[in-house]
């Protein structure tokens, strides 16, 4: 049976750090993790089966260098609430796709010096 497991703390070196100690203590996969307030609240979700991400879960709880501020395990969740981390999942994925994209060339402007501005008034 899947399940989500949320985790939100404090800062991104904590998140990363969450993150990290969750997928080496149980079988879990990030979904997706959200930024708010410029990065100084992350939530990151994670999935796997029950018992899997309640072990990942306790583990951040336990040992992650912030305390998280919310913790949260959904056994067999809704279908709508699925949806919402996969929507979470899919603006990740969009702006993985836009970083990598490369860059347009800037446009070469050409801008005529006073000098030759002057000149074809003159011409005029």
């Amino acid at each position: 049976m899947k399940s989500l497991g949320f985790v939100e703390v404090s800062g991104t070196v904590a998140a990363v750090d969450a993150l990290d100690i969750m997928c080496k203590s149980a079988d879990v996969q990030l979904v997706s993790w959200e930024r708010k307030l410029g990065g100084r609240l992350v939530t990151l979700i994670v999935t796997g089966n029950v018992s899997a991400v309640t072990a990942a879960v306790e583990a951040a709880k336990e040992q992650c260098i912030k305390r998280p501020c919310a913790v949260a395990v959904i056994a067999n969740p809704h279908p709508e609430t699925v949806r919402l981390a996969e929507l979470s999942a899919k603006r990740l994925e969009k702006k993985k796709a836009e970083a990598s994209a490369p860059a347009k060339a800037p446009v070469k402007r050409t801008v005529k010096k006073p000098a030759e501005q002057e000149q074809t008034q003159e011409t005029k």
